[in-house]
């Protein structure tokens, strides 16, 4: 008797940036190269599939799609959809991996006694808790959506469209407002709608390598665009891209900050080859000794979409961000996330809302302002002269010569310091070599210590 698919591993995690369909074929692809799906093997109709995980019937039939396209299933006229048969699999031996920080994970390394300075994450031990009890109060007291809209709630677009406002100086109304998961959704979102098998889209290299497999994803071709000191190179972007995604508040990883000229000629280049811009605002309500640029979207709202999120602000727990757009892209997006069952929290939603209404996250937001500023003057005191991308963010750069990266990050860990390397912050080769230092998630006291380890190894071994 053939098995059901239920007798295998399959979880999928509706909370991850990968999209469900990723998710599904990336499951079944494994289940099928480690042969615990043997080929003949007879699958599951898409609806039986799509009851049994609890997803929509479109999900499965997005990934059975891209495995026939890939060579994995086979269907047999009136019997339905099978494994393929390719022979023995070939022996590959996995490629050398360095241990190294990243592996741990955050409350284990505080366990440990580590301090972590990997970059990603925000300061959220004080958070005001009798805001935040408050705020849930409320959530729990608001009545239940049996047709949540999928733009979110009318009351926190309002919201979040004044605080864009008072934030970042753009001026939209809720209208131009989608409330997503944070930019992971926000991004994925944007390529549902906008992407496909035979589209191109360009994103920064080195950059946010979650913004490469989200993106990959849905079938687009990923072109990598070279960045500078300042952030992405403008002069020779190709002219068939549907859409470049860029991080011009502060470039991740480099830390740098697009200049304005820069910024007209990303916008003339998207006017003139018909493309969409994606700007990634991911940390920019950070900033030391800079006046704000204004954001791309603010500059051109026909061509720009803008991502934003409440993780570095106040934690990634919440699962709160921003998609901002033209009304009418606004509305295709919803459709297609309508399409897809994606949805925010209606609690986190409501929550949000009242923490923005009293005033709740802009306290916060200040009193983090003046905390992160400390903990980045610590680095430059102590770090001085070697660090580059400091005017803004949660993280820095430290350029370092090639041969010295592997030595300083092992030698920190040895010391209990976590840093990465940007080789790990970034898919392929790095093509600058450095540490990205993250100073949100450590405080005053942990992050002198870091410097000193860091001070006295980078003397040992530059």
């Amino acid at each position: 008797m053939a098995r059901h698919l239920t007798d295998l591993p399959i979880d999928l995690d509706r909370d991850a940036a990968s999209p469900l369909t990723a998710q599904l074929a990336n499951a079944l692809r494994e289940g099928m190269s480690e042969r615990y799906l043997q080929p003949g093997e007879r699958l599951p109709s898409s609806r039986a599939l799509a009851a049994q995980l609890g997803v929509s019937r479109t999900v499965v039939t997005e990934a059975y799609q891209q495995l026939y396209a890939e060579g994995w299933l086979e269907g047999r006229h009136g019997s339905g959809t099978f494994v393929a048969d390719h022979g023995p699999l070939p022996t590959v031996a996995p490629p050398p991996v360095r241990p190294c920080a990243p592996r741990l994970s955050r409350p284990e390394a505080r366990r440990r006694g580590s301090v972590d300075l990997r970059p990603g994450a925000p300061w959220v031990f004080d958070i005001d808790r009798s805001a935040w009890r408050r705020a849930w109060r409320h959530a729990a007291e608001e009545p239940f959506d049996d047709d949540p809209d999928p733009r979110g709630l009318p009351r926190l677009r309002a919201l979040l469209a004044e605080h864009l406002r008072r934030a970042r100086g753009v001026r939209v109304g809720p209208e131009n407002v989608l409330v997503t998961r944070g930019t992971g959704n926000g991004l994925d979102l944007v390529a549902a709608t906008l992407l496909g098998p035979g589209t191109r889209v360009g994103v920064e290299s080195p950059g946010y390598a979650k913004a490469h497999r989200v993106l990959g994803s849905r079938g687009a071709e990923v072109v990598p665009c070279p960045v500078d000191h300042d952030g992405i190179l403008t002069d020779d972007l190709p002219r068939d891209l549907s859409v470049a995604y860029t991080t011009p508040a502060h470039q991740y990883p480099l830390g740098g900050r697009l200049p304005i000229p820069r910024r007209e000629r990303l916008l003339a280049w998207a006017r003139t080859n018909g493309a969409m811009v994606v700007e990634d605002d991911y940390d920019a309500e950070f900033r030391y000794d800079v006046a704000p640029l204004p954001a791309l979207y603010g500059l051109d709202p026909g061509r720009v979409i803008l991502l934003g999120t409440l993780s570095k602000t106040l934690s990634p727990d919440l699962g709160i961000g921003w998609l901002v757009a033209g009304p009418a892209l606004v509305e295709r997006v919803a459709e297609v996330r309508a399409q897809l069952t994606d949805r925010t929290s209606g609690p986190a939603q409501a929550a949000t809302a009242l923490l923005l209404e009293r005033g709740d996250l802009d306290r916060h937001l200040r009193r983090m302002r003046r905390e992160y500023a400390r903990r980045r003057g610590l680095l430059v005191e102590y770090l001085g002269p070697r660090l580059t991308g400091d005017t803004a963010g949660l993280h820095v750069l430290l350029p370092l010569p090639a041969h010295a990266v592997a030595g300083v990050v092992d030698a920190a860990a040895e010391h209990g310091v976590l840093v990465v390397d940007t080789g790990h912050t970034s898919p392929g080769e790095p093509t600058v070599h450095g540490l990205v230092i993250g100073y949100g998630s450590a405080d005053l006291s942990q992050l002198r210590r870091a410097c000193e380890v860091l001070a006295d190894v980078l003397d040992r071994h530059t």
